[in-house]
């Protein structure tokens, strides 16, 4: 418990430090300075949560390469909300100022490739990408993401992150007070009915197939919910949000914006080949961390939603990946 104290202390006390300006005299520099074949970290996954880790690498003057191949989960997005200091801005722009940010530490490299199988223990990992090289880190930290895996309807992928969307904290605030509906994918789902109520009170939920319990069904109508039963067979989508939803019975049903929650996957399997515990959760897995970030694999660290079996965002994703770069860089002190 007490090692456990301090090293969530240390954490903080890096965290403060971080906003100190170096004195204009001062120049950033690396530990060695002579030729580096071994890096001390390497990130796979170059999105929110491994550019965050990266920063707090880079500024210990860890050396570090970012594997990428620059697919980010919410690229079909065209705004990400809610994020502190970049609300209502393309999460490419976002992305792309981090990384011209990061420009100006020299033991961080960016590397546009994809890692292809990891070997190695602790201390000595091997990392062999697309492109046939070899590279050698201490820690590793996962942070490739999911994927959402598009349901086989008509228009439903074309219309994935505009008239078809997840979070309500990400775009609720834009469609507030408008004709919600919301795909049933399962018993979790009455928790976003109770939730879409800060929102909107105008909410259509639509089974798609799925059996609704008669208790649920009950509460359902007690909060003036009606629910359409029938198979999802298309999405027409009308401008920016609004989208017809086609049924195999019964006629077409208009809405605002609608809400669906489709199983994902990680989108690389390093994970599987390493055996490392994952979690399952309603929409899919996630990879199994301790309060350090570390997986079930020493010297392996995850984060963002690769490693987030909760609500997944961008915020969330962003101090994961921070946290994993700082207790990755700390399971190095000597």
């Amino acid at each position: 418990m007490q090692r456990r104290a301090l090293l969530k202390l240390a954490a903080l006390s890096t965290i403060g430090l971080a906003g100190a300006r170096a004195t204009a005299s001062s120049t950033p520099s690396i530990h060695n300075k002579e030729p580096i074949t071994m890096n001390d970290v390497i990130i796979i996954g170059g999105s929110f949560a491994g550019l965050a880790a990266a920063l707090q690498l880079g500024r210990a003057r860890r050396k570090v390469t970012v594997l990428d191949t620059g697919l980010p989960r919410n690229r079909f997005a065209g705004r990400s909300h809610g994020v502190l200091g970049h609300d209502h801005k393309p999460p490419s722009d976002i992305l792309a100022e981090a990384r011209q940010q990061l420009a100006r530490y020299p033991a961080i490299r960016l590397l546009n490739a994809r890692a292809d199988s990891i070997s190695g223990t602790i201390d000595n990992f091997s990392v062999l990408t697309g492109d046939g090289e070899s590279l050698g880190a201490r820690r590793l930290i996962l942070s490739y993401g999911v994927v959402d895996q598009m349901p086989a309807v008509p228009g439903f992928a074309e219309s994935w992150g505009t008239s078809v969307i997840p979070c309500p904290y990400c775009d609720g605030f834009e469609v507030a007070g408008q004709h919600w509906g919301l795909v049933w994918s399962g018993p979790q789902s009455m928790n976003q009915v109770r939730l879409f109520h800060d929102w909107t009170n105008s909410l259509t939920v639509f089974a798609d197939g799925h059996d609704i319990a008669p208790d649920i069904r009950a509460d359902l109508a007690g909060r003036k919910v009606p629910v359409v039963d029938g198979r999802i067979t298309g999405i027409a989508r009308h401008g920016d949000h609004n989208a017809t939803i086609k049924l195999d019975t019964g006629p077409d049903v208009a809405v605002d914006i609608l809400f669906a929650h489709p199983r994902n996957k990680p989108s690389a399997n390093l994970h599987e080949t390493l055996s490392l515990d994952t979690v399952n959760t309603p929409t899919g897995l996630a990879i199994k961390t301790d309060e350090r970030r570390e997986t079930s694999m020493p010297g392996i660290y995850a984060a963002g939603d690769l490693a987030n079996p909760g609500i997944p965002s961008v915020t969330t994703a962003t101090w994961q990946g921070a946290m994993a770069g700082i207790f990755a860089q700390q399971s190095m002190l000597v």
